[in-house]
């Protein structure tokens, strides 16, 4: 059976949140080198929209109707995006280098990608219904 055939129980069987988790897991490790300087700004910052990106496709999936988790999953999708823009600030400060920079945003980028796709899944079941 392959990856996608899984059954999805829980929200931690989707492929979207997995990745996301790839990347929250990411951005915890690479903010452990940051300035101390940055240790009330930049770093919660980011740490909590990557935090953000899992917890609102996990609360989304808890929701009963089509369109809350829709909402849900805009929320993380807003999230993803600002990570990215805090990879460009950190970046632009030195706090990391190109290829660190190029690969967290390319695995942003891969995160929006999916929840896009599982975004137009979910509008897809709901007009079915």
């Amino acid at each position: 059976m392959a990856d996608r055939e899984k059954p999805i129980n829980t929200f931690e069987d989707l492929e979207l949140w997995q990745l996301c988790r790839v990347l929250r897991k990411e951005i915890y490790k690479v903010t452990k080198i940051f300035p101390e300087s940055e240790k009330y700004t930049l770093v919660p910052q980011i740490q909590r929209a990557a935090i953000s990106s899992t917890a609102n496709i996990a609360e989304g999936f808890g929701r009963y109707h089509y369109q809350e988790n829709i909402q849900f999953c805009r929320q993380a999708r807003g999230s993803l995006f600002e990570i990215i823009d805090h990879l460009i600030t950190s970046y632009d400060e030195n706090y990391i280098d190109e290829d660190k920079f190029r690969e967290l945003k390319e695995l942003s980028y891969r995160c929006i990608k999916v929840l896009n796709g599982y975004i137009a899944s979910l509008r897809n079941r709901k007009a079915t219904q």
